[in-house]
């Protein structure tokens, strides 16, 4: 079994979505003076690799704390927009753009949800298309070029259970 790490490190000032708050992480604790580490952390809920709840684009969508945490998870494959794509499993892409109109595909093949890694172009109204079929999305994933071609892998992309969350930053791995 191999494990291949897909998330972002979340550091201070990281690059953020333009309009977006700053990331800040502050030592608040150290070892030498309380005798432990604490940190203190600012962030949005879409900051570095993050999970979309279907209420972040849409007023009737559910929000992360009524999501079945089994549906952040299952296996997936990675694509190519001009691919031919497997049914009923999650869909990565890598460093492409991908139309408005891949929502429609995307809902026939009847995925549960799709990977987008940092280099891909998403546009704003693809992303709440999928959300509002009820398609999750998880996004600025990394090391796509570490996972197998025409292969299926386990993906978990497990967020924090934040009550009425629109979305949340996660690990995301894929194990082969």
């Amino acid at each position: 079994m191999k494990i291949i790490d897909l998330s972002q490190s979340l550091y201070h000032h990281m690059p953020v979505y333009p309009g977006d708050p700053p990331v800040k992480i502050e030592q608040i604790h150290t070892l030498k003076k309380e005798g432990w580490r604490l940190r203190c952390l600012q962030l949005s809920s879409h900051t570095g690799t993050h999970v979309d709840a279907f209420c972040h684009m849409d007023k009737k969508g559910k929000t992360l704390d009524e999501m079945p945490v089994n549906k952040f998870m299952g296996p997936a494959k990675l694509v190519k927009v001009s691919d031919q794509f497997p049914r009923e499993i999650g869909l990565a892409f890598m460093g492409q753009k991908l139309p408005v109109e891949l929502w429609q595909r995307i809902k026939i093949v009847k995925a549960p949800f799709i990977l987008v890694d940092k280099d891909c172009d998403f546009p704003v109204e693809l992303e709440r298309k999928l959300l509002q079929e009820q398609v999750i999305t998880f996004t600025d994933l990394v090391n796509f070029d570490k996972l197998p071609n025409n292969k299926k892998f386990m993906f978990y992309g497990l967020p924090l259970k934040i009550k009425d969350g629109d979305g949340s930053p996660v690990r995301a791995v894929a194990v082969l």
